[in-house]
């Protein structure tokens, strides 16, 4: 038979289960938006370095293969901003359906510096700046 202390750990172990998914979830888009952004950077470059060393000349239009490399990085960005606010949103949500603040995740954190990586990179590519 459950007390009434027990009966509440429960809840407060299903939200925290909840919010280890919502991690979970969130890290999946991760992987998904890197992959993405890590693909048109390198699909860029070597393209780039195939242009630069002749060895596709007159094969290849110049500019396809910088606007593919821009919208795979530009479209892993978005996903990752969107997911981004879709975690932000959902444990606000939590939060004040249980009346707890929950901590920061290592997931969020890695979220929000990857897509400052994925902007220096975009930059790279539009404006052709930087160290890569």
């Amino acid at each position: 038979m459950e007390t009434a202390k027990d009966s509440g750990r429960h809840i407060d172990l299903g939200y925290e289960r909840t919010r280890l998914a919502a991690d979970r979830t969130l890290m999946a888009w991760i992987r998904t938006s890197v992959s993405m952004i890590s693909f048109g950077f390198s699909i860029y470059k070597f393209f780039q370095y195939l242009l630069e060393s002749n060895l596709a000349a007159g094969h290849l239009q110049h500019q396809a293969p910088r606007n593919f490399g821009i919208a795979l990085v530009g479209l892993g960005l978005f996903l990752l901003a969107l997911a981004i606010l879709e975690y932000f949103l959902f444990l606000r949500r939590l939060s004040q359906e249980t009346g707890h603040k929950y901590p920061i995740s290592m997931a969020l954190v890695a979220a929000i510096l990857l897509s400052g990586i994925g902007v220096l990179v975009l930059i790279n590519l539009l404006f052709r700046m930087g160290p890569i």
